[in-house]
């Protein structure tokens, strides 16, 4: 008679990180991190949109008085008119002329000088993005500066003195010298994500083409541009977010100014909260930029989810 063992199966119920798992104590640790960093502040933050206090003494709820003086506030209207254009210089300049580029990185260099060229050129547009954004700033303030910058030195050597300026002193070209700045430093980012997407797509799609007779517009406009879409999307979506959130160029080389011409929510908030000291109305701009950013990020992926299912 034989007789038969029974073996007991391990209870994977038990194991952390399987998915069964009741409880992962490693997750502590981000748990808390996320909640005293992120949560907390931001639920703080809003509370505060519904008082009166100067940082110090007494907080004194005001129900939405902060809102409806944020609702009738030019300056914070101007600031988010400002953010549009700061998203042409982050986003929509910087993805169009990434494209193009990546695309001839990619087409030509690549092909013709070999893929050492084309990484060495993509890590020189990439450069300003591996500076800390202050000390970019402040090279480009140096560059731009009206006394002694090298571009009015640049005309003074090529005798147009007219040309030179304060360039961002001037109520009408501090914002676009701002823009410029920041497509300076955007540019990288999005070259190195499509370029990265391009290293995927099928060669054969292009010889394809080529066989067909497509032009290298067409090619990029049949083949580049869906391949890429994932890596479109997601530039997009990244590089808005962080021009709704630009603080530091603007902190660093205009302080808003001249009068409001460079002003946008982040700094509006900073100066309401630290230089009036009104950390009411200050948490009230921030909150109304929180929640713009949010909407924009829910919508966005929504569009994005249906974009990728559509491509499948």
């Amino acid at each position: 008679m034989t007789s038969t063992t029974k073996v007991k199966r391990p209870s994977y119920s038990r194991i952390p990180g399987s998915k069964s798992s009741k409880f992962t104590p490693y997750l502590i640790p981000g748990v808390l991190g996320l909640a005293i960093i992120i949560i907390v502040p931001f639920i703080w933050n809003i509370i505060l949109s519904f008082t009166r206090w100067r940082g110090v003494g007494p907080v004194r709820f005001i129900g939405s008085n902060n809102w409806e003086r944020l609702v009738h506030d030019a300056t914070f209207w101007k600031s988010f008119l400002n953010s549009f254009w700061i998203i042409v210089a982050i986003v929509v300049i910087p993805t169009i002329l990434g494209l193009l580029i990546s695309s001839l990185l990619t087409d030509v260099i690549q092909k013709k000088f070999g893929s050492g060229m084309a990484s060495f050129i993509r890590a020189l547009y990439y450069l300003p993005q591996l500076l800390p954004i202050a000390v970019a700033a402040i090279v480009m303030g140096w560059i731009f500066r009206p006394d002694d910058g090298a571009v009015n030195a640049l005309f003074e050597k090529i005798g147009l003195n007219m040309l030179a300026n304060n360039w961002l002193g001037n109520p009408k070209l501090a914002l676009p010298v701002l823009m410029f700045i920041l497509i300076w430093i955007q540019l990288g980012y999005p070259i190195v994500i499509f370029m990265s997407g391009l290293q995927r797509v099928d060669p054969e799609l292009y010889e394809a083409a080529g066989l067909d007779g497509a032009n290298w517009w067409q090619k990029f406009r049949v083949v580049t541009l869906p391949s890429i879409m994932p890596e479109l999307l997601v530039v997009i979506l990244t590089a808005t977010i962080g021009a709704l959130k630009t603080f530091g160029p603007v902190y660093l080389l205009t302080k808003g100014g001249p009068g409001t011409t460079t002003i946008v929510p982040s700094y509006y908030s900073y100066n309401q909260f630290f230089q009036i000291h009104q950390v009411g109305y200050g948490a009230a701009i921030s909150t109304s930029l929180t929640i713009v950013i949010i909407v924009f990020s829910v919508v966005f992926t929504i569009i994005q989810g249906r974009v990728e299912k559509n491509m499948d």
